[in-house]
């Protein structure tokens, strides 16, 4: 969102999923679609069979990668060095659509002249690409009618994660792909509603709607609406909020998430929940953070809870119960607004979620046009200003909702921990088709842990040999910040030097090895990269 909203305006996904299937040339870095996102990748492949290109860049040859033209198989953390060699050869090559930057983009000419600087050759050095393939797909991208870029975590979850999101700004805004038809910047979130959750203000820096809380008229606005003064200044992250527990922070409530086995550091994650003096998580099931808390309040699942969900393509949705709740569990608004009530905070006296979602497009003007019965039949994807507004599927045709396309310059910068002679192999981390993020859910269904009932790690072949390793048994692999088992799986998924494992489960966790550093901007930690040493057992 950072990254987007200062470059564009909108941190959100600029094209709907179904224009994926309309570009000339994709290009997919960062992103292992097919497993993460196996329903919207549908469309991708439609593309592919209709005779689009694509350009796949990604650490491992993920099954992406077999369906790809062309495939680059970048060095973790390298991302900023490709992109910086892609718009240098566009430059060159005179694929820049000058007329799009000349009207609607700002800053071109320094971005143009700073990219003289960094010549494919350049980018081989760091990368490990062939300056003959980052040639080749920025000529690609650069000659395409419509040319669309589609990245997840694997580009964001880095100490320049927003440098790497600009940096993909910075390729459309050059080549005039955003604002139209089968093209566009697009983020795939990582779970359901992490658009929606934004969009009602579950982001330090904002309001509801992406309304800044550092605008004064903005925090006078909300001071209005909930009777008492709100300070205009943003709220803390989560990284410092742990980093906070025991000192300034005592009391901590977790809705939804198993921070202990999702979050960088888990030492320092358990350390920082056990020094609250009152920690209180709402959940469906007793997670391992869960396990740590003082009260545990059960939330309803998805098919018993009436609502709203906003995707990905900034669809807004409306949920329906089907069956009741079970046992005492009630609604996560429900809980929420019953804490505040008997805080005696005023401002949550919602009686249903639908008082709740109109309370939402009453002060969010991307809601504004939306009610509880306007979407009761409709699907819309924001922002719908207005009443009888059909909504905007395709963002930034007109112009950019800070006036122009702002060009960033950036330079390329290492890790926060770089592979050496201590720990001289690269570990990168990501999901898995068959498990869900901490498997919170998925762990608890016999079938899917038929499919997949053990964490293992991804090693090539011919480092299983020249490491010592037996594919099948355990190995260690330590970090700065720990050491854990877990079992050798050779395949060539994984390049040489580098290795591959999910977060997911918590009796493999590899959280114990990750967060060696954090994006100064959003303070994401860099789950993607971190050196390791393995030794066989």
């Amino acid at each position: 969102m950072a990254g987007l909203a200062a470059t564009i305006g909108r941190g959100a996904m600029s094209n709907p999923l179904v224009d994926m299937s309309k570009p000339d040339v994709i290009f997919c870095i960062g992103t292992n679609m097919t497993e993460c996102h196996p329903v919207a990748a549908t469309e991708l492949k439609k593309a592919l069979a209709r005779g689009s290109r694509m350009i796949v860049a990604d650490p491992r040859k993920i099954p992406l990668a077999h369906l790809a033209d062309l495939y680059l198989p970048i060095r973790v953390g390298s991302d900023v060095a490709l992109l910086l060699g892609m718009a240098h050869v566009i430059a060159r090559e005179g694929l820049v659509d000058q007329g799009f930057m000349d009207t609607r983009t700002a800053d071109g000419e320094a971005f143009l002249e700073h990219v003289q600087a960094f010549p494919p050759e350049w980018a081989e050095g760091i990368t490990g690409v062939p300056a003959a393939d980052i040639e080749k797909a920025a000529i690609w991208f650069g000659s395409a009618g419509m040319g669309a870029i589609y990245y997840t975590l694997g580009i964001t979850e880095h100490i320049c994660g927003v440098d790497n999101v600009q940096s993909l700004c910075n390729l459309a805004l050059m080549t005039g792909n955003i604002g139209r038809e089968g093209t566009g910047v697009n983020p795939m979130r990582g779970q359901n509603n992490i658009q929606g959750a934004g969009d009602c203000g579950a982001v330090p820096s904002n309001f509801p709607g992406f309304q800044l809380c550092s605008a004064p008229a903005n925090a006078e606005k909300f001071s209005r609406l909930y009777g008492r003064e709100i300070d205009a200044e943003k709220g803390v992250t989560k990284v410092t909020a742990l980093n906070r527990c025991g000192e300034s922070i005592h009391a901590m409530l977790i809705d939804g998430e198993n921070t202990v086995v999702s979050d960088p550091d888990r030492k320092h994650c358990e350390h920082a929940l056990r020094s609250l003096e009152h920690l209180v998580v709402i959940d469906i099931f007793l997670t391992e953070t869960g396990e740590l808390a003082d009260v545990v309040l059960p939330a309803t699942g998805w098919a018993e809870t009436d609502g709203v969900c906003t995707n990905t393509e900034r669809r807004v949705q409306r949920l329906r119960a089907a069956v009741s709740p079970a046992g005492e569990a009630r609604p996560d608004w429900w809980i929420v607004s019953q804490i505040a009530q008997r805080m005696g905070i005023p401002g949550f006296e919602f009686e249903s979620a639908k008082e709740v979602f109109n309370e939402l497009c009453s002060v969010s003007p991307i809601y504004a046009g939306l009610d509880w019965d306007r979407i009761d039949r409709g699907e819309y994807a924001w922002p719908v200003p207005e009443k009888d507004h059909p909504g905007t599927p395709i963002l930034h045709q007109k112009e950019f909702k800070n006036g122009r396309g702002l060009f960033k310059v950036i330079g390329y910068r290492d890790p926060a921990e770089v592979i050496d002679d201590d720990f001289p192999v690269w570990l990168t981390t990501g999901r898995r088709l068959e498990s869900y993020h901490t498997r919170t859910q998925t762990g608890r269904s016999s079938g899917i842990d038929y499919l997949l009932s053990e964490e293992t790690l991804e090693v090539h072949p011919a480092d299983v040999d020249a490491w010592g390793l037996v594919d099948g048994e355990s190995c260690r692999i330590s970090s700065a910040r720990g050491s854990i088992k877990i079992k050798v799986e050779a395949t060539e998924q994984s390049p040489r030097g580098t290795v591959f494992c999910s977060f997911s489960f918590g009796d493999t966790p590899i959280n114990l090895l990750t967060g060696s550093g954090y994006d100064p901007v959003t303070e994401t930690a860099e789950l993607k990269v971190c050196p390791i040493r393995i030794e066989a057992l």
